[in-house]
């Protein structure tokens, strides 16, 4: 809008002026905050904005503009959401790692610690659309679990393995599988444990990162690197070929099927 007064800030926008709002987060507690940004702009000459029918204003608009007294709308609010969740620090230096031959299947357990969880059972819940915040990278697994035998109602977990590349994606996501089987809760550290049941069956030889993102629906993510590897695998057979003499040649057959299409 020209001639517009922002006045939450006293900052003067020209016409299709950009306006960047700095925020600051900086949680203490490892929960979900949530607070609402609201942007009133009036003009700055103080006229209204003609409307003919500001008595009719649905709901909606009504909370989106202010209407003065002679019915012109006076202000106009633009209100945006803001989640602020905090994320621990990486919680290992040296990832757990997963390791197998290929064509072959290892299972395995991973015991991973939640540290600083709130268990506040006012806390607002986190939704799976707003739970996971890399949303540039690709995700295989993710499952929410709640937690009981002692902790808190409200008290859910939000997990999946995120790869750092859709090529990595496509060579680790269908041969490795995760589950939550087991979870401890320390009410005097506020430490939660939980342990993770890996499958990995891999087919060919690799050696790829991943990482273990869990995230609290009280609030707050954690985050575990991860290195899966698979060796060589065994060697199918041995092929014996016979000499039927010198500078003559000697042909054996043998059968290959295709795992795939």
């Amino acid at each position: 809008y020209h001639n517009c007064l922002f006045y939450l800030t006293g900052k003067r926008l020209a016409p299709k002026e950009k306006l960047d709002i700095p925020v600051l987060f900086v949680p203490d507690t490892m929960k979900m905050y949530e607070i609402l940004m609201v942007i009133h702009v009036m003009r700055e000459n103080g006229e209204n904005w003609p409307y003919e029918d500001s008595a009719t204003l649905d709901k909606d608009l009504q909370r989106r503009v202010t209407v003065a007294e002679n019915g012109g709308i006076q202000g106009i609010l633009w209100i945006y959401p803001v989640h602020g969740i905090p994320e621990a620090p990486l919680q290992k230096l040296v990832p757990d790692v997963i390791r197998c031959q290929a064509r072959q299947r290892v299972e395995r357990r991973v015991e991973v610690l939640l540290t600083g969880v709130d268990p506040a059972e006012n806390a607002t819940p986190v939704t799976r659309n707003s739970a996971m915040v890399n949303t540039n990278k690709p995700a295989n697994i993710q499952e929410i679990v709640q937690v009981a035998n002692g902790f808190p109602a409200t008290m859910e977990f939000l997990y999946e393995l995120q790869y750092q590349s859709n090529e990595i994606k496509s060579q680790l996501e269908a041969f490795v599988g995760m589950h939550l089987i087991e979870r401890e809760w320390d009410t005097e550290s506020r430490i939660v444990t939980l342990i993770f049941n890996v499958v990995f069956t891999p087919n060919k030889p690799m050696r790829n990162e991943a990482t273990l993102i869990v995230q609290c629906t009280t609030g707050g993510i954690w985050k575990f690197p991860m290195l899966f590897i698979a060796t060589e695998p065994e060697v199918d057979d041995v092929i014996n070929i016979e000499a039927v003499g010198l500078n003559k040649e000697s042909v054996v057959g043998f059968k290959l099927t295709s795992q795939t299409r």
